[in-house]
């Protein structure tokens, strides 16, 4: 049955993107900002299209190899060197964020490591939040935006540079707060081919984290893979499989709320969103195989560099829109 309802969504899904693809809301011109969206009668219309079908297919597969949602790459290389305002890039940014969470939950909940117990109290959190920085982003002038989503973008490099990880990090003794939402578990590591019981600490700080953690999701439409996992690893003493796992769920739960603001605004183009979530999934397929024979650190350096290149982009973009530069 719940393979027939997935089916059935599945194809349901498909057919509503076409319509939108052909429909009159998405073919019709209009200028928002610095963005011209092309008419379906515009001989060259296809050609935004294309050129981001190109660009996130290997998007996605950078994402896969250096371990970072498509999200935080997108927002600020599309809204840093294409034509497109903002907060269309910030829609679009969430929905790519979105399906490679939607891709992954169900099977992160079956291999028993993305933990419920774990994710429903920072989601109802950073869902929250997430709603509140869609809507406090979407007010506030998109040249404060860029400037603060660069600013962000280097501090999310920072945090890459010196952000440490534990596979099994040692929690003592659980907090009240956790064993009171019975915040504990147990998966098995194949790895060292035992059960592992797992129990976090720091509970309150965490929670408090997440609540920053979600306004920038909904904010700045990047998704929070990046934030996630070092503060339910680091901080609350996660295992690096279940902080992973768990990240990847959350952001089904957080992405879904920002992005049902962007869409009762307005700011998801179909035009910009298929033609996006087609190039990160191919390129996530690429990405998987390559990521077999790829060396790690490289990688890691490569990813460092085209963010902190991009957060200089969206920096110097918004103080140039600001008159400063």
């Amino acid at each position: 049955m719940v393979n027939k309802m997935l089916k059935w969504f599945g194809s349901g899904s498909l057919t509503l993107w076409c319509a939108l693809m052909v429909s009159p809301a998405g073919a019709y011109a209009s200028e928002v900002g610095e963005m011209v969206i092309p008419t379906l009668g515009d001989p060259n219309w296809w050609k935004w299209p294309l050129i981001l079908l190109v660009v996130t297919f290997f998007m996605g597969i950078v994402a896969v190899l250096g371990g970072v949602g498509g999200g935080v790459l997108f927002v600020p290389i599309i809204s840093g060197f294409f034509p497109f305002h903002l907060d269309f890039v910030r829609g679009t940014g969430l929905l790519v964020a979105l399906c490679g969470a939607l891709a992954a939950g169900p099977g992160l909940l079956k291999a028993n490591l993305a933990s419920l117990r774990l994710a429903m109290p920072v989601a109802v959190i950073a869902s929250t939040m997430a709603i509140v920085g869609a809507m406090v982003g979407l007010a506030l002038p998109t040249h404060i935006i860029q400037l603060s989503l660069g600013i962000t973008i280097l501090g999310i490099v920072i945090i890459m540079f010196t952000a440490k990880k534990s596979a099994i990090p040692d929690v003592q003794k659980p907090d009240n707060l956790s064993s009171a939402l019975r915040i504990t578990g147990i998966y098995h590591e194949p790895s060292m081919n035992k059960d592992i019981n797992w129990q976090v600490h720091r509970t309150p700080m965490g929670l408090a984290t997440f609540v920053i953690i979600g306004f920038m999701a909904g904010m700045f439409g990047l998704g929070a893979g990046w934030a996630n996992v070092p503060v339910l690893n680091i901080m609350m003493g996660a295992p690096l499989k279940i902080s992973v796992a768990t990240s990847k769920f959350l952001l089904s739960i957080t992405d879904t709320s920002a992005a049902w603001i962007y869409v009762n605004k307005g700011c998801v183009i179909p035009m910009m969103v298929v033609p996006s979530l087609i190039g990160i999934m191919l390129g996530s397929f690429i990405g998987v195989r390559i990521l077999k024979v790829a060396k790690p650190t490289f990688i890691r350096w490569m990813v460092i560099a085209i963010l902190l290149f991009a957060g200089l982009k969206a920096v110097h973009k918004g103080l140039t829109t600001m008159g400063i530069l």
